[in-house]
Formats: C-alpha cells, sequence, structure tokens
C-alpha cells in the first residue's frame, strides 16, 4: 500500500518528467521552425498540416525518442532539490532501507516504460508516417537512388543504375529471372522505365527482352511495352528512416523482405525494431543511477548532481552510437548492439546502488 511519501514522490517525478518534456518540446519546437519556416513558405505549406500534421508528431516522436533521458535528468533534478531542502534526511532517520524509499521511483518509472513501449511500437509509427508524408511534399529533397541491387523471391534479380522521384524513372533497368539449379531462365533490359503510382504496372521504353529455351532462344526488342512485376518502385527507393513510420507488425514483415532480397540496410531496420524495446527498458537503469547520485545532499548543491547527470548521459549515448556502428559495419548483432549499453549501465546503476545503501 502507498504511503503520503510515496505518492509525494510519484508526484514529484511525473511532474516534473512532464514539465521538463514540455519545456524541451517547446524549445526544439521553436529552432525547428526557425530552421524550416523559409522551406514551408516557399513550398506553401498549409498552417494546418504545419500545425497538425507536422509540429504534434513532431512533439509526439522526439518527446517520446527523449523519454529516458529527459526522465533521468527530471529524477536528478527533484530528488537533489529535496536533498538540499533536507527532505530525504528525515527518511533516513526513520531507518527505511535504501530499498523502500526507492520504490515510489520504480512505480512511476514502470508507469512511463509501459506508456513509451505502447507508443514506440503502435501510436509514434502512425504519426511518423503523418510527418513523414509531409516532410516529402514540403521540406525534403527529392529521392535520388543509385546503382541499385536485390534479390527478389522466385529467383528474380533486379538492378538499376539510376532512379529519381521527381520524374518517377529508371535508368538502365535490368530483371533477370533464374531457375534453382542457377540457370537463368530470361534476360529483360530497359534503357528507361516507370512505375505506375500504387501498382506493378510498369511501362518499358527502348527495351531488349531474351526468354531462354531448351532449343532456342527467344529474343524480343522493341520502344515500348506495357508489362508487370513483382515490386514496385516504392519498394526500391525509400529513405533510410522509413522503417519510422511501421508500427511493429509490419517492421517484422518489411524487415523478412529485405533480408530475402539481400538489402544492406537490414541492420538498420533491426535497430530500430530492438531499439523501441531497449530504450523504454532503460528508464530503470537510469531511474536507479539519478536517485544514487543525486539522493544525499553534496556541498556543490544541485548544479553537481546535474554535472554528474549530464556527464552520465553523454557517456551513454556515446556507447549506444558506438555499437549501433558497429551492428551496421561489423556485422554485431542488432538485438545484442542495442541491449549492451542497458547492460554495462545496469552494472553501474547496481555499484551506485550498493554505494548509495551505506
Amino acid at each position: 500500500m502507498l504511503k503520503k511519501i510515496d505518492i509525494y514522490i510519484i508526484k514529484k517525478f511525473l511532474g516534473t518528467y512532464f514539465f521538463m518534456t514540455g519545456i524541451i518540446m517547446l524549445l526544439a519546437t521553436v529552432f525547428d521552425i526557425s530552421e524550416k519556416m523559409s522551406d514551408f513558405l516557399t513550398n506553401k505549406a498549409p498552417l494546418k498540416a504545419i500545425l497538425l500534421d507536422y509540429y504534434v508528431n513532431f512533439i509526439i516522436y522526439y518527446g517520446n525518442l527523449f523519454s529516458s533521458m529527459i526522465i533521468f535528468v527530471s529524477v536528478i533534478w527533484f530528488t537533489s532539490k529535496m536533498a538540499q531542502d533536507t527532505e530525504i534526511i528525515p527518511i533516513w532517520n526513520s531507518g527505511r532501507p535504501f530499498s523502500r524509499f526507492i520504490r515510489p521511483y520504480m512505480i512511476a518509472a514502470t508507469f512511463l516504460m509501459i506508456l513509451s513501449l505502447f507508443l514506440n511500437h503502435f501510436i509514434v509509427p502512425n504519426a511518423n508516417k503523418k510527418r513523414l508524408a509531409f516532410e516529402d511534399k514540403y521540406y525534403r529533397n527529392t529521392i535520388v537512388v543509385t546503382d541499385y541491387h536485390a534479390e527478389y523471391p522466385g529467383n528474380v534479380c533486379v538492378y538499376f543504375k539510376y532512379y529519381n522521384g521527381e520524374s518517377n524513372m529508371i535508368d538502365q533497368l535490368i530483371v533477370e529471372k533464374w531457375d534453382k539449379n542457377r540457370e537463368i531462365v530470361s534476360f529483360l533490359k530497359a534503357d528507361k522505365a516507370k512505375n505506375r503510382k500504387n501498382s506493378k504496372k510498369w511501362m518499358l521504353y527502348n527495351y531488349y527482352e531474351r526468354k531462354v529455351g531448351n532449343k532456342r532462344d527467344r529474343i524480343i526488342e522493341g520502344k515500348e511495352k506495357d508489362t508487370t512485376f513483382q515490386f514496385q518502385v516504392d519498394e526500391m527507393a525509400t529513405r533510410e528512416n522509413v522503417a519510422e513510420a511501421m508500427d511493429y507488425f509490419s517492421l517484422k514483415k518489411f524487415i523478412e523482405r529485405e533480408r530475402k532480397k539481400g538489402s544492406p540496410m537490414v541492420s538498420t531496420y533491426e535497430i530500430e525494431l530492438y531499439q523501441r524495446t531497449s530504450y523504454p527498458f532503460a528508464t530503470y537503469v537510469l531511474t536507479i543511477i539519478g536517485v544514487a547520485v543525486s539522493s544525499r545532499k553534496k556541498r556543490g548543491g544541485i548544479g553537481v548532481s546535474i554535472a554528474m547527470g549530464l556527464a552520465i548521459i553523454f557517456i551513454y549515448i556515446f556507447a549506444m552510437k558506438v555499437m549501433t556502428v558497429a551492428a551496421m559495419n561489423v556485422g554485431f548483432p542488432a538485438w545484442l548492439a542495442v541491449w549492451v549499453p542497458n547492460i554495462l549501465f545496469a552494472g553501474i546503476a547496481y555499484l551506485l546502488y550498493r554505494y548509495a545503501k551505506t
């Protein structure tokens, strides 16, 4: 059963967290407006779309993305304030163990962790879908892809030299089909190709097609040809952050499809998937560290605790970046890469917890 001190700390925790999130997101929005407003005006973006389609979803995405860090700073801030105001000393003098003192913190952290998990896997992707669609229309540069190569189900290999999203035109498209024995069945080359929007229908220009037969090959050439492929241009020309707009189930299917195609971006997409779970669980680790470093009154005041907290955050972010690079460039397992920083800092949290109890 919760005591008055538990309710008091939980209110302090959640109140400080939501207040800091609001302030940080307000500042982030102001800076983003100053950077992008000229592009919005140039591209004649409607005010309603700017506010509802972009900035509402901008706040949802970045507020949740940095929630663990904001939680950490919030814990240090209000706990240091309580320590400096000698609100914690009576708790120590009452003989309560440190584990009892930290319980309301963990209750609040659990609430925020569950909220972040739900947002990460289901709400934020839908918000990102609207935000990224707005950026594509009013802010981002046109998608350009060069030297594309992928293998699709059915032993179909696809190559092209260049794609420009503005014209929706592909240069030097090559489609090869192989049988189970890896012997070529058909070969098609087109100087230019265009995919009809939201369909798998294609128009080929200046094409050459060779179909391999048992007795003789059949060669077909022409200026234009309507045909159908099992792929769309949207599957080939995607931005790196396309996974941000997919919920848990869609992203799992997308990763499996990209793995079958031999896409080099699979590790990036896997990191996005696993981070949606690892980041919320970092809430526990950072909460324990925050309480441990700020629950005792310090000579330098709140500033010392804040400085220690910022140093820990810097090291944590550095560890995440190192492991992410290792996963994308040297083949380190993506699931392990996103959990290693949590595991390392869990050890640090345990040591600080033991020290704080003494």
